[in-house]
């Protein structure tokens, strides 16, 4: 099922450990509807701004693949409240910092984070969305934790 017109449910819910671990992964009606409004209006915007097609590496989380990789049980990739879905992903060949400067200068979403960056393209962008955007702009790095704003290092 093709929630916009480069990304799939399937892609949005793909998960190794879901598949090694025999978790199921599936989203009910609610989770579905909020990963179509993210795909359309967060990945779907980013793909075709740059027109390089980027896979997500981490979408929709169940409570028990959350549970399973010592995730938030309140993170937004578990679509746990109407209208909130997150997505982890890079765009090959942009740095992450412009993609995420890209993102916040065109897109509403809740929250932004530039996540285990050194420059380039390393690291990855969590993107999410809310039915209340807070606009919340975010940098994490495993010896810093998570501090406000976008951060070189």
């Amino acid at each position: 099922m093709m929630l916009s017109q480069n990304f799939s449910l399937e892609e949005l819910t793909k998960s190794s450990t879901a598949l090694r671990l025999g978790i199921n992964n599936d989203p009910n009606a609610d989770q579905m509807y909020s990963l179509r409004v993210l795909a359309e209006t967060i990945l779907q915007p980013i793909r075709n701004h740059y027109s390089i097609p980027f896979a997500v590496s981490s979408g929709f989380r169940s409570h028990e693949l959350s549970a399973a990789i010592g995730s938030s049980p309140n993170s937004q990739h578990g679509c746990n409240n109407p209208g909130e879905a997150a997505a982890d992903f890079e765009v090959p060949g942009i740095s992450n910092m412009d993609l995420c400067y890209f993102i916040k200068s065109c897109m509403n979403f809740d929250q932004l984070i530039l996540e285990c960056y050194t420059g380039g393209n390393t690291g990855w962008v969590h993107c999410s969305i809310s039915d209340q955007p807070r606009k919340e702009l975010l940098t994490y790095d495993r010896t810093q934790g998570y501090r406000k704003g976008l951060l070189e290092k």
